[in-house]
């Protein structure tokens, strides 16, 4: 498999985005990973399995995995936090694999440990990846962060140290496992990503139905004339 940029010890692939097998079809070394039908779970399983110890993986994944309230989504998400390392997510907006599927997809990186490591997870919300995001997926300027934010993605997971300082309101920044852990293992950004909304100011209302006495009469006076 090709490497993750920046490391040639990664290996990334996406899965299935959805699909179900029988139980009597799976192998069953999976089902000890995580009992379930879901093959984008199963993936997961068979990349822990397949990894040695200290082996690296990017997958990507459809969304619901990251918060999925199944039993098998909630195992295999406390797996990969509490048994192993989880390192990343990469948030991708929902066009980057269009127009074969229009899907919201993430990138899970971590490390096989079999005996834990995560401390912190380091969030990414990509926006753009150089291309549209319909159906024609037409190249972007690539040299602009507004249309292309992967030397930005790759700079800042490079540089993970540094994202302690970021606050939840900027497009990186770190959560502790024990807040991961509070929330059931919820690893979609949006539980965690702050947002500032900004002011409104309206006028007072006294104005507001000044003004729609004015309109209305105005209005009165274009009907008789």
């Amino acid at each position: 498999m090709p490497a993750w940029p920046g490391s040639s010890a990664w290996s990334w692939a996406n899965p299935p985005f959805a699909g179900s097998l029988d139980y009597e079809s799976t192998d069953k070394d999976l089902l000890q990973v995580v009992k379930t039908k879901k093959t984008e779970l199963l993936f997961l399983a068979l990349f822990l399995r397949l990894l040695k110890p200290g082996g690296r993986a990017a997958v990507i994944v459809p969304d619901g995995v990251l918060f999925g309230s199944s039993k098998a989504h909630k195992a295999l998400r406390r797996m990969l936090v509490e048994d192993h390392k989880l390192d990343g997510i990469v948030s991708m907006p929902s066009g980057v694999f269009r127009p074969y599927a229009g899907v919201s997809t993430a990138i899970l990186l971590f490390t096989r440990t079999d005996s834990g490591g995560t401390d912190h997870v380091w969030f990414y919300d990509m926006q753009a990846d150089g291309y549209s995001l319909d159906d024609k997926r037409n190249p972007l300027d690539a040299g602009k962060h507004e249309s292309n934010n992967l030397p930005d993605v790759l700079a800042r997971w490079q540089s993970r140290d540094a994202e302690a300082g970021r606050a939840r309101t900027e497009q990186s920044f770190l959560v502790p496992k024990a807040e991961i852990a509070g929330n059931d293992y919820d690893l979609s950004i949006n539980r965690y990503k702050q947002v500032v909304h900004a002011a409104v100011e309206y006028d007072p209302p006294q104005k507001i139905l000044a003004d729609l006495k004015a309109l209305e009469a105005e209005i009165v006076r274009g009907w008789r004339s």
